[in-house]
């Protein structure tokens, strides 16, 4: 016991009161918790019960004696409902609050400035032990998400060129079993198309109305058939029709 005293007598904490508190930690403690700075309040009067704020590594411990020093109050509030940690100096002492998330605002006046730093400290040190699994909680998650996302990109493409191949075999078996027609035209003879395209300047007025309307006929033949262009068919018609 005398060990545990001397080791938060490092600020001129009050070594009865360091006493009193550590005796009766022993039974609030809970397992794995241990105990990291007790200030002891200082007031410029002879102080006989002064209060006591203790933090640990899972929460802050208010000890206010009562009943003449042969009670105690604890209040403790855990380090995940501290929001901030404040510290005022003052010409006699310093003044160390806390707040909640809860907006409540807890202080404890009369601090010796050295034991107010540390217990800022401290607390500091606690409220970013547990920032800190979260910070390294979100960088594990950033590093995954890309691999699952390349290998989403790598399962894409391994789908994309199987169906490519798959279209490929269909394509080439249908190219072996289906030949290939060639397109055949129904020509009519040489010799007829150029007996009509020769000497019909000799030919047309000497026909008669029903021979020039089976010759605009047979161009029109010629048209569907593919073997004379609009153009052609419209001139042939209209040499025709003027001599009907």
């Amino acid at each position: 016991m005398k060990e545990q005293i001397k080791k938060f007598l490092n600020e001129d904490q009050d070594p009865k009161a360091i006493e009193k508190i550590t005796s009766k930690l022993q039974d609030l403690l809970m397992k794995k918790e241990e105990v990291g700075y007790i200030g002891v309040q200082k007031k410029p009067a002879i102080t006989v019960f002064p209060d006591s704020i203790v933090l640990t590594n899972k929460r802050i411990i208010l000890c206010k004696p009562k009943n003449l020093g042969l009670s105690m109050d604890f209040v403790d509030y855990d380090w995940e409902d501290v929001a901030a940690a404040f510290v005022k100096e003052n010409i006699l002492g310093s003044e160390f609050s806390f707040s909640t998330k809860s907006e409540l605002t807890i202080s404890i006046d009369y601090i010796p400035k050295t034991q107010a730093r540390k217990l800022y400290t401290y607390a500091k040190e606690q409220m970013d032990f547990l920032k800190s699994p979260v910070a390294q909680n979100n960088v594990v998650v950033d590093e995954v998400k890309p691999e699952i996302q390349v290998e989403e990109q790598q399962e894409v493409v391994e789908e994309a060129e199987v169906i490519e191949e798959v279209e490929t075999e269909e394509v080439t078996n249908y190219s072996e079993i289906m030949p290939i027609a060639t397109p055949h035209y129904n020509t009519p003879d040489a010799a007829v198309v150029e007996e009509e395209n020769g000497g019909k300047e000799k030919a047309l007025g000497e026909l008669s109305q029903d021979e020039l309307f089976g010759k605009l006929q047979n161009y029109k033949k010629l048209l569907d058939n593919g073997l004379i262009l609009q153009g052609e068919y419209d001139t042939y018609k209209k040499e025709i029709l003027s001599y009907m």
